[in-house]
């Protein structure tokens, strides 16, 4: 098989085992977004009632790694809302200076902006007319 179907197969066999997984305590992934912010790349990660504390970011090369942990309530009658330890881990999609992350937590959003290594700068040209 080629490249592309195979990354495909992957891609479909990990959603199958998330639905099979629908419902059951263990772990879980929360949504996560890259937004480019000029000089910044920023991550937002939902963590609705996540630990602050339990929150934990690692840099290694061109990935950064979050986890963190969500307690389950003790005698649950159904569960839909996942809950335990969780790990992401996620590749930059631009350069960043490494260390330069820094993490703040508001309405159950970890947001964790980097520096770029090349920002981005909006340039405007404007052509001079002759008189």
């Amino acid at each position: 098989m080629n490249e592309p179907v195979l990354s495909r197969l992957q891609q479909l066999m990990t959603i199958r085992e998330g639905v099979e997984n629908l419902g059951q305590p263990g772990a879980w992934h929360p949504a996560a977004d890259w937004v480019d912010a000029g000089t910044h790349l920023l991550l937002l990660l939902d963590v609705p009632g996540v630990n602050v504390e339990s929150l934990a970011l690692e840099e290694q090369g061109d990935t950064v790694t979050i986890t963190g942990e969500r307690s389950t309530p003790e005698h649950r009658l159904s569960a839909e809302r996942p809950g335990g330890t969780f790990t992401r881990k996620l590749t930059f999609p631009q350069e960043v200076l490494p260390q330069t992350g820094q993490a703040t937590v508001k309405n159950g959003v970890l947001t964790v902006q980097f520096e770029k290594k090349h920002p981005t700068i909006d340039v405007t040209c404007q052509s001079e007319t002759e008189e």
